[in-house]
């Protein structure tokens, strides 16, 4: 396939529709789901409402006998009315639960939409209870809250917030940056180490203990599209960001990869010795994955800020064509690159105004369309052919390996449609 950048008919440069309307998103509370898993000592207490309880339970599926790391501690009426005192309430609620569970050495305090509503000032709380709790406990809050936000960026305000706390350090390192599942994770480092590529720190890390430090001759590299926040936290304390496309497909993990490479001096040979096999696996499978997407037309509402990286991929690897590339905000300065490698064609939107994008959706009859939970089965029954959006975030997707499976989960979608079809002509 003919790289687009050697014609310069990359998007970067296109022009982006910008829209502010109603918006069909969960909130940044959704990212407690898999950043509890990734963090084996920290726990999450959101400071919300029932109704926020309620979410993480149903979207955890945590069973009734089970100790998970996260937690609500609910705010009542008194404390919306302003009647009680909600610091002092949490400072004990906080006492009860560290004594309760001495393994936690990271708590962190996450916002709501009612702590936002009424300015509950977690931040003063969490200074109050590290002094109180430190240093066998570090407490550090962030906003999970859904007002302007979408739900990756939990994940965002949560690394953001720990950039600050991170030591300071001289050495010549590469800090990978986002949640990924383990083992998604260990082939990443794998990839790197058998480069000669180190010493290399995670961000975030499984445990508090874990060494994590960041300076001046610190570069990162980002496996995640919507960590913005993180991305600004981290180059103010020096750190150097490595822009290359995300690691989506066999294309875009080994963009990824030569970025890293370039940024250390490792020679063409050695990239090639490491790559070139999961390199050849990966197009195998994305190859076998993607003969039903061929030719097809995808439509991507804003959701996981996934959208930008996740359509390069579709266009370059699968063959698609994008309709609408729909983002809740486009940060260039992160998917600049993959947007370099996609070829002209499709809107760029960024924001939402769910009622219009409907109606774009409708008119242009897109073979696949990428969207929200609560906007796939409406549009099932108009007769499209949905992928909900939120499966591509808590499904390992990232790096060679996953590469084909990352093509299945749109394949699955178009080849159950064409099967009800086949049975109801029968």
């Amino acid at each position: 396939m003919k790289d687009v950048t050697e014609t310069g008919r990359g998007c970067r440069n296109a022009p982006i529709l910008k829209e502010r309307g109603q918006r069909e998103v969960f909130c940044g509370l959704t990212s407690i789901i898999w950043l509890h898993r990734k963090m084996q000592d920290a726990f999450f207490l959101v400071v919300g409402s029932r109704t926020c309880a309620h979410l993480l339970q149903s979207a955890a599926g945590v069973m009734i006998f089970a100790e998970p790391r996260f937690g609500t501690a609910i705010l009542e009426e008194t404390d919306l009315a302003g009647m009680a005192d909600a610091q002092d309430e949490l400072a004990r609620e906080v006492g009860r639960l560290l004594e309760r569970r001495p393994d936690i050495r990271q708590l962190f305090l996450v916002g709501s939409c009612p702590s936002e509503v009424i300015k509950l000032d977690l931040e003063k709380a969490a200074e109050k209870l590290s002094a109180r709790h430190g240093p066998h406990v570090r407490v550090i809050n962030f906003s999970g809250s859904g007002i302007e936000t979408t739900f990756t960026e939990g994940e965002d305000a949560c690394l953001a917030a720990m950039v600050p706390t991170l030591p300071e350090t001289e050495e010549r390192q590469l800090m990978l940056v986002g949640a990924l599942p383990d083992v998604v994770q260990d082939q990443a480092l794998d990839l790197l180490g058998r480069m000669g590529i180190g010493p290399i720190t995670v961000l975030p890390s499984a445990r508090a203990d874990d060494p994590v430090d960041v300076g001046p001759n610190t570069v990162f590299a980002l496996t995640q599209p919507f960590l913005g926040e993180t991305h600004a936290a981290l180059t103010r304390r020096g750190a150097n960001h490595i822009p290359a496309p995300f690691p989506f497909g066999e294309q875009g993990t080994t963009a990824w990869l030569r970025a890293v490479a370039d940024e250390f001096g490792i020679s063409d040979e050695t990239f090639a010795q490491v790559t070139d096999a999961p390199r050849a696996r990966a197009r195998r499978a994305v190859a076998q994955a993607a003969e039903v997407l061929e030719d097809k037309s995808v439509f991507f509402f804003p959701d996981s800020q996934l959208e930008i990286p996740l359509a390069r991929f579709l266009t370059r690897e699968c063959g698609m064509q994008a309709v609408e590339v729909g983002a809740p905000f486009i940060h260039k300065d992160l998917v600049g690159p993959d947007m370099d490698l996609m070829a002209e064609g499709p809107v760029f939107a960024e924001g939402q105004d769910v009622d219009l994008q409907l109606d774009r959706a409708r008119a242009a009859r897109p073979d696949l369309t990428v969207c929200g939970l609560g906007l796939a089965n409406p549009l099932e029954a108009e007769g499209l052919t949905t992928k909900w959006a939120i499966e591509l975030v808590f499904t390992p997707v990232h790096f060679y390996e996953q590469a084909g499976d990352l093509a299945g989960l749109f394949s699955r979608p178009l080849r159950r449609r064409a099967l009800l079809r086949t049975e109801a002509a029968e």
